[in-house]
């Protein structure tokens, strides 16, 4: 080791890896450094994935540290940004169930749409669109269908716009405000279980 060797390490925030994977620092973080046994560092490993790890592990940086130190105590390891990695352990997918997928988009089809009828049952939808033929014709119209047919193609072409999709197509590459909450769910989720996960690494300790 050359004098003054520095490590400049940052993990990443996240990493997918299939099970029974051997971790190594390249898989969970990035490295500046000036050593000649960069390689070797890179190629450190810091856990094997088994069952036992369920579908996600943490990789704290004081474990990365330790590791590094193992092969150089001497090397000076910097450490910036975030000081956790969560490990998502991909499975490998099961084959689509087709009469499930069917079964789960007609509840949701049915459920949706008693949905939209509750809601136009509460704010008296029928009536509004009645007195609105009234005030535009002069007649009244019991059933107003030039009315209640645009509207309803409206809601549906309102529904494509807010998400943004149409099956697998997209208008543009912004993000719908579904992608957004499960974005933020997925935040949330990951950042739980790193905080469950040190807190238990804690007790372990003790």
């Amino acid at each position: 080791m050359a004098e003054g060797d520095h490590i400049y390490l940052k993990l990443k925030a996240k990493v997918q890896l299939p099970p029974k994977q051997t971790i190594r620092i390249h898989h969970v973080a990035e490295l500046v450094t000036n050593s000649e046994q960069e390689q070797a560092i890179r190629g450190l490993p810091l856990h094997m994935l088994s069952i036992r790890d369920g579908n996600r592990h943490v990789v704290d940086v004081i474990q990365v540290i330790q590791v590094i130190h193992t092969l150089d105590p001497g090397l000076v390891v910097c450490p910036v940004g975030s000081q956790q990695t969560l490990v998502e352990i991909v499975y490998p997918k099961r084959k689509m169930n087709i009469l499930l997928v069917a079964f789960i988009w007609i509840v949701l089809f049915i459920g949706s749409g008693l949905a939209i009828m509750n809601f136009h049952t509460d704010v008296s939808m029928m009536k509004v669109h009645q007195r609105l033929y009234e005030l535009v014709t002069g007649a009244k119209n019991e059933h107003p269908l030039i009315i209640q047919i645009p509207y309803s193609i409206g809601v549906g072409a309102g529904m494509i716009l807010f998400f943004n999709h149409v099956f697998r197509k997209r208008f543009n590459e912004e993000p719908s405000p579904l992608e957004l909450e499960m974005f933020l769910y997925q935040q949330n989720l990951d950042q739980y279980v790193i905080t469950h996960e040190k807190k238990e690494g804690e007790r372990h300790d003790r």
